[in-house]
């Protein structure tokens, strides 16, 4: 039995299946549905968990490459969101474009992680290194 790191077996499942330059979702609770692509629903109410809740566990056991992240997500944020989604990317590259262009990138992904999120243009695409 699991008793430390991720422990819900959906979400284990679906990360043990990204290789290199998979792409991974992590959005918050109101992206769009994509029929498409495997998600798995971890929200169990408005900001809880929270991408980086999400993020923050698979950091040490994930390889991540690279982070998209919407431009209009720096606008929309306080100073404070904008740091502590810094902080949890660390060194990671990151690279921000048009909300447009960054949901144009979902349906490549292995898959998607929903979260209670409620940060504005919070949600990110991970690719594995």
């Amino acid at each position: 039995m699991l008793r430390t790191g991720i422990l819900n077996p959906a979400v284990l499942d679906l990360v043990a299946r990204i290789r290199h330059t998979n792409t991974l979702v992590i959005a918050d609770w109101a992206f769009p549905f994509w029929p498409r692509i495997e998600t798995v629903d971890i929200s169990l109410c408005k900001g809880i968990p929270t991408i980086l809740d999400v993020l923050d566990l698979l950091t040490p056991v994930f390889k991540i490459g690279r982070i998209w992240q919407a431009d209009e997500f720096l606008c929309h944020n306080k100073p404070d969101t904008i740091a502590r989604f810094g902080k949890s990317f660390g060194g990671i590259p990151v690279t921000r474009e048009p909300h447009i262009d960054f949901k144009k990138r979902v349906p490549d992904a292995i898959g998607l992680i929903r979260t209670g999120d409620p940060t504005a243009y919070g949600n990110i695409i991970l690719e594995s290194e």
